[in-house]
Order: structure tokens, then C-alpha cells, then sequence
């Protein structure tokens, strides 16, 4: 079965591993700090800061930015559900937000400023497949209206532009990302005293560590706030920094198999939609199409299983998952809801070649022909 995402891990990673192990050192340690500084270094940032996933980088930015109880923060429905939860962990209010367009599914400025009300505090937006959201327009209405603006960068690590948009961004290293620690996230903030908030708060709200401690001789430490158990160990840190070194020449890998990919889909599938005009600063994530209107998903997605092929969809709205359904029940977002109803996103990773791209989007035009023969004769 060729995969939506696949992991590259080796022997450098193995070794990596063994050499933690044998340290006797195993979290919040020198490689951690040694990750936190290379991974500043791809993104042209001042520093970064090592937690335990993308969520709870989040969380954390939310929390040490002050947001909570009585305030709201306009998201995006068409994303993972863990953007609208760290909202909520902080108690405040997520409200969804309406994507632009089929073309340019990110959040729509006009809809967030339609959204705003006197309790909005703060916008978190997604660069959802790794493409970047417009960083003029929403600085501009940042200031405009007073909101403190957050990115939600999960699928964005190693583009430069990510991070230097809002207050604070949140990155993903999970196994499916461009880069993956197994679990574990990392927070870019240009502010040193919010940095210093997050750190903190990352660890219990403790203000030393177990390897400061150590060489500092003292066993001395206060508790200053509330904090959280959202350390990155040094075993991650260590595949990070593996993964890290190759994460450029990867990305590089997804932007010619994706400009690929709308070369043959323009070719062997026109009745295919693919988001995003070309070029877009992007990581190249996720490889998203929309299927023409009048196609069953479902009828694809098994036919292309058939052929070895494994297919996924990003996102199902997150307003209409039950959890938050039931908040609202007769809540609609209708260019999402339709842009979810159509999408689908095919294999995309490092491992691939010019001709898997090809097999697939052969795979899909076949598909395709099946399905409209079948429409055609009901």
C-alpha cells in the first residue's frame, strides 16, 4: 500500500537513540537545548522552544499570552481538532471561521473580521497543507483590531516564512509531519519575556530544571505559576536533530513531486480541482484535491485502495464533529462544509518518485472513468 505519509527513519536516527541511552541522560537535557537552537537556526529565529507536541505548544502559547474565561478566539473549522481544544483548554471560546475559497481553503479575512466582537481577544491561523496564510493582511487586521495573532504552523516546519507572521507559532514534529520525533512540537516567539513564560510553564512552573539543578550544585527550586508537564525528552531531541539536517532536501523533494502532480492532474484529470495557485510559499505538506461535485468519495477512495493506493481526507469540519456540534448544533460554515465534502489527499512524501507521482494520478483518472461509466448508465 503506497501511503498518504511515510516516515523516513535510518540508521543515523538508530544511532542517535543508542547514544542517548548510553549517556544515562534521557530528558531535558543537552540535546534538547542543542534541537531547540538548530531548529531557531532553519527558521531564522532568535530561539525555540522544545515541548512534547504541537497541542501543547498550543496551549502553552494561549495560556502564556493571557488569553482565557469570558474571551474568544476566532479559528478556522477546517483544520485538526486539537487548534479549537487548546482554546478551550484555556477556557476561552473558539469561534469557527469560514475558509476563503475552494482555491485558497485558509481562513477568510472577511469572514474573521464578520466574526469579531467585543470579547475577541486573539485569531489563530493554519497554514493548512504548508501553505502560507497572507502575512500583510492579517498583520494589518491584527493591528487594526487589537488581536494577538497565532500560528498554527503543524504542517509548515522548514519553511522560513512560518513563525514569523503572529505573536508565537506552533509546529508539529508527529509521524506524519515533514519531520517527525515520534511525539513533540516546538514554539518560535518573538518576545523573550513570552519565551521565558512558556518555558516555565512547559515544566511544571518550576524555575529550574533537574539538569540545572545539577549544575548548579543546588537542589533549590520555587514554583512561580501554574504550569504543565510538557517537556520534549532528550530521546525525541535526538531523532530531531537526525531529521532536522535532511528536513530542507525533503521539503525540496514534496515541492517538485507536487508541482508534478498539477502538471499531470491538469493533464489526465481536468474535471480535478487542485488548491492553491502555483507557486504559494509552502512546506508541501499535504497533496489536497477536490473531486468534481457530482463524484461519490467513497467510490474513489476504495477503487484507488484497489489499486494500492491510500487516500485520506483534511479535515472533516471541526464545527461539525459531535463534540462541538452539540454546542451548536445548527451551526453551518457552508464553504467548508463543502470544501470537506469534496477533498481528498493523496500519497505525498520523501519516499516517492516522478513515478509513483504518475501511478497514482493514473490510479485517480481510472477511477474517475470508472465512476462516471457507472454515473452514466444508472
Amino acid at each position: 500500500m503506497l501511503l498518504v505519509s511515510e516516515p523516513i527513519l535510518g540508521a543515523e536516527e538508530k544511532a542517535a537513540l543508542v547514544a542517548v541511552i548510553d549517556s544515562g541522560w534521557v530528558t531535558m537535557g543537552d540535546r534538547v537545548e542543542e534541537f531547540e537552537q538548530a531548529f531557531a537556526r532553519l527558521h531564522q529565529a532568535e530561539e525555540s522552544v522544545a515541548v512534547s507536541s504541537c497541542t501543547a505548544a498550543l496551549h502553552l502559547i494561549l495560556y502564556a499570552l493571557g488569553i482565557g474565561p469570558g474571551d474568544e478566539v476566532l479559528v478556522p473549522s477546517l483544520t485538526f481538532v486539537a487548534t479549537a481544544n487548546s482554546v478551550r483548554y484555556v477556557g476561552a471560546r473558539p469561534v469557527f471561521v469560514d475558509i476563503e475559497s475552494p482555491k485558497v481553503p485558509l481562513i477568510s479575512l472577511d469572514e474573521a473580521e464578520a466574526r469579531c466582537t467585543a470579547r475577541t481577544k486573539a485569531v489563530i491561523i493554519v497554514h493548512f497543507g504548508g501553505y502560507l496564510a497572507q502575512r500583510d493582511a492579517w498583520q494589518s487586521f491584527a493591528r487594526r483590531r487589537n488581536l494577538l495573532l497565532i500560528e498554527d504552523a503543524a504542517h509548515a516546519p522548514g519553511l522560513p516564512a512560518a513563525g514569523t507572521i503572529g505573536e508565537a507559532a506552533a509546529f508539529s514534529f508527529y509521524g506524519n509531519k515533514n519531520m517527525t520525533t515520534a511525539e513533540g512540537g516546538a514554539i518560535i516567539a518573538h518576545s523573550r519575556s513570552l519565551r521565558e513564560t512558556i518555558r516555565r510553564a512547559r515544566s511544571h512552573g518550576m524555575t529550574s530544571n533537574t539538569r540545572q539543578r545539577l549544575d548548579s550544585r543546588s537542589s533549590d527550586y520555587d514554583v512561580t505559576m501554574l504550569g504543565f508537564n510538557y517537556r520534549m525528552d532528550e530521546l525525541r531531541a535526538a531523532v530531531g536533530l537526525a531529521q532536522l539536517k535532511r528536513l530542507p532536501e525533503w521539503n525540496d523533494i514534496r515541492r517538485r513531486l507536487s508541482l508534478q502532480y498539477r502538471r499531470l492532474i491538469a493533464r489526465l484529470c481536468p474535471s480535478v480541482t487542485v488548491p492553491f495557485a502555483d507557486p504559494w510559499p509552502s512546506a508541501h505538506h499535504l497533496m489536497p484535491v477536490l473531486l468534481p461535485t457530482a463524484i461519490s468519495r467513497q467510490a474513489i477512495v476504495d477503487e484507488l485502495r484497489k489499486r494500492g493506493v491510500q487516500t485520506t481526507v483534511h479535515y472533516p469540519p471541526v464545527h461539525r464533529l459531535t463534540f462541538y456540534k452539540n454546542l451548536c448544533p445548527e451551526f453551518h460554515l457552508l464553504r467548508t462544509e463543502e470544501f470537506s465534502r469534496r477533498e481528498l489527499t493523496l500519497p505525498l512524501h520523501p519516499r516517492m518518485t516522478p513515478e509513483t507521482v504518475e501511478f497514482v494520478v493514473n490510479s485517480l483518472a481510472a477511477a474517475l472513468g470508472a465512476e462516471l461509466s457507472m454515473e452514466a448508465t444508472a
